[in-house]
């Protein structure tokens, strides 16, 4: 690795059927601010990086679990108090998935029903 980077990550685009649903549930759970939303796409703005929603005719969302891979991606998220954070997410429109893996995070489904993990963030050495 060198010590020069070759790129910056600065923005991480989800499909999605409803942009503004979208970037309001982020909004929401990360603290960013909406910067766009009109209906063909959304944009948050974070302390180092953004996070688009572009809209998708016919979108489908990914299944959660997924033998085969196509889920395609995965936030994990650092929360201080799981079963707090999650029932926060929860109110903002986030599904729990029945199928829970382990006891030190949990599984939900954001409106679009992209899946996200909530972890305990001691696991991460913060709090």
């Amino acid at each position: 690795m060198t010590d020069t980077p070759i790129a910056t990550l600065k923005m991480v685009t989800l499909d999605c059927p409803d942009p503004p649903t979208s970037a309001r549930f982020w909004s929401e759970l990360l603290g960013w601010s909406v910067v766009h939303s009109e209906k063909d796409y959304a944009m948050l703005e974070g302390p180092s990086s953004a996070l688009g929603f572009g809209r998708v005719e016919d979108y489908v969302a990914p299944t959660w679990p997924n033998a085969h891979g196509s889920k395609q991606y995965h936030f994990d998220l650092a929360v201080t108090d799981l079963d707090d954070a999650a029932k926060k997410a929860v109110e903002l429109g986030a599904k729990l998935t029945e199928d829970q893996p382990g006891e030190t995070w949990r599984v939900l489904l954001d409106p679009a029903g992209h899946p996200f993990c909530l972890t305990k963030a001691e696991n991460w050495g913060s709090s």
